[in-house]
């Protein structure tokens, strides 16, 4: 789960210890974001007048990592290596056993990362003309919150929900043993409740694609939100991406997973565990066999199969794109960049569809070459730069929609 490893010291984070007594989460950032600082007053005050290249939905959780021995796992009766969802007291007696403990604090999740890294590809003075990206997700009025809100918008990315009052800001604390194996205790808080509401319908109707993530899809109260979301979306001729997030996820939510696949999605982004899950395939199934399958009922298809490559299902059709050669230190959000570079390769309007999969498995590789989550803005730079070099188009598309992907 990407959302859990958006800490690191490459993000913006902060650092401290009494965590289960003072938060301490300043506003000083350590990444080399001075580029996109000096855009959130500019977000801010045009996020009203705005036309989103993408819009995100999704969870907006803030990370909490810390380095923990087995003894403390044991201690507090947690199974390591799992992902396990706690109410608030269950979240207290964590943090306060944390108390003293270094720690690391992120905006976190899965599609944060994808936001963040694409904003960075399509930022001012990169590549081209700058890509305006936003995200919608519930956070409560709390401190954590004004961190997020703050962090996100940092990165380029206009966060447009205002904080819900008395609410409390979702987190996941992410335990990391010294075998390098993650423990995940995700508390909702507010990040459960997503609203359809008439400042989401503003900003879909002007919004070129849509992206959704599926970890929403645990909450039963938002499945009616994500539907009228993309109903709304498909009205004013924006793409629909879903992101398949999670393979347990899908499997305890599989009826309503295709039910918004089926009736809205033009773009499914998946790993090969998730492409199968959807298709009830074997394990042994390869991941272009499930690419092929999903790609008869969603126009585009993005299936990652780690350092075997990807696939991009067309039409049932399967385009294999070889992997980009890295010395891997950290997988965590590599498909989550991989999904940044398919999603600016559409905005790029790039028809050829192994340029746009190299593309994006660049992006992927250059994001595994380093600790944490993130896309850094040198990295995005030179990313950006060498792509008009690769491809054909270097204008921003933005009237992206279905006929786009019906040329290809």
């Amino acid at each position: 789960m990407s959302s859990a490893n958006g800490a690191s010291s490459s993000d913006g984070l902060e650092e401290g210890s009494h965590l289960a007594v003072d938060l301490n989460l300043s506003d000083v950032d350590e990444d080399d974001n001075h580029q996109e600082m000096d855009m959130e007053s500019e977000h801010s005050s045009t996020s009203l007048n705005n036309r989103w290249h993408v819009l995100g939905l999704g969870q907006a959780m803030v990370d909490f990592s810390g380095t923990v021995d087995d003894e403390f796992l044991n201690r507090l009766g947690l199974e390591k290596g799992t992902r396990k969802m706690v109410n608030h007291e269950e979240r207290g007696r964590v943090l306060q056993a944390m108390d003293g403990c270094s720690y690391k604090a992120a905006a976190g999740g899965s599609l944060s990362n994808t936001l963040v890294a694409l904003a960075r590809l399509g930022g001012q003075g990169i590549g081209g003309p700058s890509l305006n990206i936003s995200m919608v997700g519930s956070v409560g009025s709390d401190p954590l919150g004004g961190f997020y809100r703050s962090k996100i918008r940092r990165a380029n990315v206009n966060f447009l929900s205002e904080p819900i009052r008395d609410g409390t800001t979702g987190m996941v604390i992410v335990l990391t043993t010294p075998d390098a194996q993650r423990t995940m205790l995700a508390y909702q808080g507010t990040s459960a409740s997503i609203s359809y509401d008439p400042c989401l319908a503003n900003s879909i109707s002007r919004t070129s694609i849509l992206v959704v993530e599926g970890y929403l899809f645990e909450f039963p109260d938002t499945i009616e939100s994500i539907a009228m979301t993309c109903e709304q979306a498909h009205r004013c001729g924006a793409l629909v991406a879903i992101t398949a997030s999670d393979v347990s996820c899908i499997e305890r939510h599989y009826d309503d997973f295709w039910h918004i696949i089926f009736n809205y999605s033009d773009i499914i982004f998946a790993n090969s565990d998730e492409a199968r899950a959807l298709c009830q395939c074997s394990p042994k199934e390869s991941p272009a066999v499930a690419a092929r399958y999903l790609s008869q009922f969603v126009p585009f298809v993005s299936v990652t199969d780690g350092r075997k490559g990807s696939y991009i299902g067309l039409k049932g059709e399967v385009v294999y794109i070889p992997p980009t050669s890295c010395v891997p230190v950290d997988t965590c959000g590599a498909g989550d960049a991989y999904a940044s570079g398919i999603l600016y390769g559409l905005l790029r309007g790039n028809s050829n569809l192994k340029g746009m999969g190299a593309f994006a498995s660049k992006v992927a590789a250059t994001v595994v070459s380093q600790q944490g989550t993130r896309l850094q803005v040198r990295d995005a730079s030179k990313l950006a730069a060498s792509y008009p070099l690769q491809h054909e188009s270097s204008t921003i598309q933005s009237d992206v929609g279905s006929d786009q992907i019906s040329s290809f």
